[in-house]
């Protein structure tokens, strides 16, 4: 995946989003398919985890070429299952645009039941194929032992205490990135070395820090699938808790992204030493106008079209990232974090 003559590298940052996920499958195609730029280390959440734990295992088992044929299998793998799915999009939904299930009958009925019924209640047996699929297509005892390949954290957030727990690569398991995408309503939490875990989200999407303290490289590219920015106050109700999601999801990075640009700042001025406090390089790769359009019940919808939609959008997004700001790497944050996240 590197170019020799360049040597460029990128840390990566992963957000969680359901099946927007499949946005950052893109994103990752298409900086794999391209070569310029290594994968220095990749930090994720939920769907975000997903997507980090593939890469890693692709890039130590088959490199660049290896990690597209994994993401590839697994994102297509569920589309298979999602097609079998008896909430699928409305034919109204369909003329509306892709992604939202918004009309989907069995969507309300599904989501109605989600805030009345507990998952204690309505999947006791805490069954979830997911997990599966991961132990399927990831070797972790080899994932974990190898000393090749990228460093990975994943995260996820304590029940009890509410704080964020950051799997490095020695411990990620297919319950670690469970932990990481169990998303309350929907998925019993889940239990590692234990302690009892919900979504990443809640308090890391993602962290930045596992990236900084690791030493190495300064340039971060954060695939963002949590829009900031809006067009219009939400009014439906089911509008109303996806903002509130979304804002909470993102808190956590924009507080990081605040300090990041304030030590940055006592930088430049001088009031901190350069060589001990590292000047970090910040890039988004993001597509925050088409996803913004999108609601809540889009982030279930994995039908095999919408993730080749979301999957085209983040292959053209990175391409456009490469074309535009590949001469950034390694000199100047191509993301004015300021304007973006303050």
């Amino acid at each position: 995946m590197t170019d020799p003559a360049s040597g460029k590298k990128l840390k990566l940052a992963l957000q969680g989003g359901g099946s927007h996920g499949a946005f950052t499958w893109g994103v990752l195609d298409a900086l794999l398919e391209d070569g310029r730029v290594e994968t220095e280390a990749v930090v994720g959440t939920s769907a975000g985890a997903v997507n980090a734990s593939l890469l890693a295992y692709g890039l130590m088992d088959g490199g660049p070429d290896g990690a597209r044929r994994l993401l590839r299998r697994f994102w297509e793998e569920i589309g298979r299952v999602a097609a079998h799915s008896p909430i699928q999009p409305s034919w109204v939904d369909m003329l509306l645009g892709p992604g939202n299930m918004d009309f989907s009958p069995l969507w309300r009925m599904a989501d109605l039941m989600t805030r009345q019924v507990s998952p204690y209640e309505f999947n006791p047996a805490n069954l979830n194929p997911l997990h599966d699929l991961l132990e399927e297509m990831i070797d972790f005892p080899r994932l974990r032992a190898a000393l090749d390949g990228p460093p990975l954290f994943i995260c996820a957030t304590n029940v009890l205490n509410g704080r964020l727990r950051v799997f490095d690569r020695k411990e990620i398991s297919a319950n670690a990135i469970m932990a990481s995408a169990c998303l309350p309503m929907l998925f019993q939490a889940v239990e590692v070395d234990g302690g009892h875990y919900w979504d990443g989200g809640y308090s890391g999407n993602p962290p930045i820090f596992p990236l900084i303290y690791m030493g190495g490289g300064r340039d971060i590219a954060i695939v963002q699938l949590n829009p900031i920015n809006i067009p219009e106050v939400p009014r439906r109700i089911a509008d109303i808790i996806d903002r509130v999601n979304t804002l909470s999801f993102n808190s956590s990075l924009m507080r990081e992204m605040r300090m990041i640009h304030f030590i940055t700042t006592l930088i430049d001025r001088g009031d901190l030493p350069a060589d001990r406090y590292p000047r970090m390089l910040i890039h988004t790769i993001d597509a925050e106008v088409e996803l913004a359009k999108l609601s809540a019940s889009s982030k279930l919808n994995a039908t095999p079209a919408f993730l080749d939609y979301l999957f085209k959008l983040g292959r053209s997004r990175a391409s456009a990232f490469l074309d535009e700001h590949y001469g950034d790497i390694g000199e100047r944050s191509s993301t004015d974090i300021a304007a973006k996240f303050l």
